[in-house]
């Protein structure tokens, strides 16, 4: 793996701790969703190998599972 893909990889998982530190008022379902979105977006990057239409396809499927799967 080269070094341009670790630093993408450790840069995505640094926004979503940043962005899911933001979670302190959300709902469940909201919560459920944010986590499902970020967890699509990064299967969907490395899937397809870094393609925009996966990791956005993938934030799309994760965000709609998350929020099926959680409470209201």
């Amino acid at each position: 793996m080269n070094n341009g893909w670790k630093y993408s990889l450790t840069a995505m998982a640094m926004a979503m701790l940043f962005t899911l530190s933001a979670c302190a008022g959300m709902s469940s379902q909201d919560k459920s969703t944010a986590v499902g979105a970020g967890v699509g977006a990064v299967g969907g990057a490395l899937l397809t190998g870094g393609s925009a239409i996966g990791t956005v396809g993938g934030a799309v499927v994760g965000g709609v599972v998350g929020h099926e799967v959680a409470d209201d």
